[in-house]
């Protein structure tokens, strides 16, 4: 492998797949149109990050499938570095089928990722010289729920960076189906929210976790963990952050005119928050950042097409986030 890149802004790790996304609003069982798109939370804060300036690096297998080529072929169009994705030739690309929510409600979704390639994941298959080129590394649960080996990768890749001085996000993303039993689950995900710098669960995420109700409340039991600093997703009411510095305040959300398709919102926010701290903006500067970029993503179909550009951020951010 290649692992003399010039320095990263940000990696991230984890399973895209292919998503067929629904035409009409129906149950599955009974659509007969769908569109083909990406699909995958870490290549949805890669696309993110990219669009908006940050070089960024995602490591991954695919399939040597149709699936596949179509994944790798977005996510490189993106500007994301893709020199540490690896095809598999013995084990498939995973794809994933949805449905369309006229009134914006969450979608019904159907996995079909068992035994994909991204879930064969070995630590012993990282190359830790590449993870290190970067500043940053976002991990999400979602990964880490696939299989034991991937849970170790993901486990390993937040201690490596956090040891090495990187900062370190992570997002719970929580995906009960992929987890044995809801027990696991909140253990396995509080398990890897001890290695991170930042923490972002939504709100919802956040009370099962902790079994604590407020936001300031489940902020605190992640500090007391070791997170330096808790992002609670508030949806539409914005979001709530603390600091292990004693910097906490709440920052309203963006109102959109039509709530389109839900998924991919939080990506879109962790985009926005990760690229305004690298930059060195303060944390409630930040946050308006990613509220407002996770206010894009929900206005269009499709997980990552919503996501802006750099040079949409200026003049349409500002107009936005002044009318708060």
């Amino acid at each position: 492998m290649n692992t003399k890149l010039p320095p990263l802004d940000v990696v991230t790790l984890g399973e895209s797949m292919a998503l067929f996304a629904a035409e009409q609003p129906a149950p599955l069982a009974e659509v007969r149109h769908f569109t083909k798109r990406l699909a995958g939370a870490e290549t949805n804060v890669a696309i993110g990050l990219s669009r908006l300036g940050l070089r960024v690096g995602w490591i991954s297998r695919l399939g040597a499938d149709s699936f596949g080529d179509f994944v790798q072929r977005t996510v490189a169009g993106e500007g994301v570095d893709c020199s540490q994705l690896v095809i598999d030739p013995a084990r498939p690309t995973g794809f994933m089928l949805k449905t369309l929510s006229p009134d914006g409600a969450d979608p019904q979704v159907e996995y079909y990722r068992k035994g994909s390639a991204a879930s064969a994941m070995q630590v012993a298959q990282l190359d830790e010289s590449y993870l290190l080129s970067a500043r940053h590394l976002h991990a999400t649960g979602i990964f880490a729920a696939l299989a034991p080996n991937t849970f170790e990768y993901c486990e390993h890749s937040m201690q490596r960076a956090r040891a090495a001085g990187r900062s370190v996000s992570f997002d719970p993303n929580l995906r009960p189906s992929l987890w044995a039993s809801q027990a696991q689950m909140i253990a396995g995900i509080n398990r890897l929210a001890r290695t991170a710098s930042w923490v972002m669960p939504g709100i919802a995420e956040g009370r099962l976790l902790t079994g604590r109700d407020s936001p300031e409340d489940i902020a605190a039991h992640y500090l007391d963990q070791g997170a330096q600093v808790v992002v609670i997703k508030l949806g539409a009411e914005g979001a709530y952050y603390e600091t292990r510095a004693g910097e906490a305040g709440h920052v309203a959300g963006v109102k959109v005119p039509k709530v389109v398709d839900t998924v991919g919102a939080g990506d879109g926010f962790a985009a926005g928050l990760i690229s305004a701290q690298l930059e060195g903006l303060a944390w409630p500067a930040a946050l308006e950042r990613a509220n407002w970029i996770g206010a894009q993503a929900i206005q269009v179909r499709g997980d990552m097409e919503g996501l802006p550009y750099r040079h949409q951020l200026g003049s349409v951010m500002k107009r936005q986030t002044s009318s708060l």
